[in-house]
């Protein structure tokens, strides 16, 4: 197995002044929907765990299923079932009314009770003295999905056990999707097992999804994350932002350590990356030059020169320097 760091290449860059002070090493790979490696960065043979980047994979068994369809799941839903989101209320409250479509409440979650992430609510729960709950978790719409496959499959109530029947539908997807077997798991920070796989196998996955037709499961997916930005993350992130500002016409998905992933239907093309330093801001950086290089995000948008060019101010309000995309990106 490839060493995660081994031949990684400079993606986003720190500048103070005249001078580089901090640079940040990483692996990116486009791949076209005949599986084929368009263009890369550093090693796209390295093995690493995608985190959240995988979760619309993790999704696709609750399409493929039928349950989405029992249980009359709407767009929304399958946003939520892909998100890494706030725990804001727009989060909270649809994921609240699906478990209760379900019969469940918090406590059936198997992810941990997570801080909302959204200042009003998080402000407003120390107010009241209310002790953070599983839904407000970031991971709690891809676990309201666990849930509504293992219902619709009889299965038990341990739905994060990678020998239970909703974790070796996620695994068979993802090995399907990535061309690969995968030669281990992690287990996540919401608990659930988080497969590796090669980045190459990644952008090939994420190339299936964008080829993939309107009303495939696989579409479908893409179509809901493309479409309903604020669901997947949340005011403020990445994610939503760079999705607005590309009109829902390409679907990202961020996952942590520095990991990062896009669908381009247009293209009919996948890009993954990761920074091997784990450092988001860099994994931010990359993906929106990446996009601004395939022609999808306009350079001269706002968002763009945010991720790609973005000024450091001090706590004075000094422009003190740029975090800029590496020239091997431009």
């Amino acid at each position: 197995m490839t060493h995660p760091a081994h031949d990684a290449v400079t993606l986003a860059e720190i500048w103070r002044g005249p001078f580089l002070e901090s640079a940040h090493l990483g692996h990116a790979v486009i791949c076209d929907d005949s599986g084929q490696i368009v263009r890369a960065w550093g090693n796209p043979d390295a093995v690493v765990l995608p985190r959240s980047s995988s979760k619309m994979i993790q999704a696709l068994p609750l399409i493929e299923s039928g349950a989405a369809t029992a249980h009359n799941l709407m767009p929304e839903h399958l946003a939520l079932a892909c998100a890494s989101h706030q725990g804001a209320t727009i989060h909270s409250k649809k994921v609240g009314a699906w478990m209760d479509h379900l019969g469940l409440g918090d406590d059936d979650f198997r992810c941990g009770p997570q801080p909302s992430r959204d200042d009003d609510v998080h402000h407003a729960m120390i107010r009241a003295h209310e002790a953070p709950c599983r839904i407000h978790n970031n991971c709690s719409g891809k676990h309201a999905g666990f849930l509504t496959l293992s219902n619709h499959l009889g299965a038990g109530p341990e739905y994060v056990d990678p020998s239970h029947p909703v974790q070796q539908a996620a695994l068979e997807a993802f090995e399907r999707m990535t061309g690969e077997t995968s030669p281990g798991f992690g287990i996540d920070g919401c608990s659930a097992p988080n497969h590796a796989c090669t980045l190459h196998g990644m952008a090939r996955a994420m190339a299936k999804y964008a080829a993939a037709p309107d009303d495939s499961p696989q579409g479908r997916l893409r179509n809901a994350m493309a479409r309903h930005p604020d669901l997947v993350a949340g005011e403020g992130r990445a994610c939503t932002r760079l999705m607005r500002a590309m009109a829902g016409r390409v679907a990202i998905k961020t996952g942590a350590e520095g990991y990062f992933v896009a669908i381009l239907p247009d293209q009919k093309m996948g890009v993954a990356l990761k920074v091997t330093d784990g450092g988001t801001r860099a994994s931010e950086c990359a993906i929106a030059q990446i996009l601004v290089k395939l022609g999808e995000l306009d350079p001269d948008h706002p968002e763009a020169l945010a991720y790609t060019n973005g000024p450091i101010h001090n706590f004075a309000g000094l422009h003190t320097g740029y975090l800029r995309a590496a020239p091997t990106l431009l």
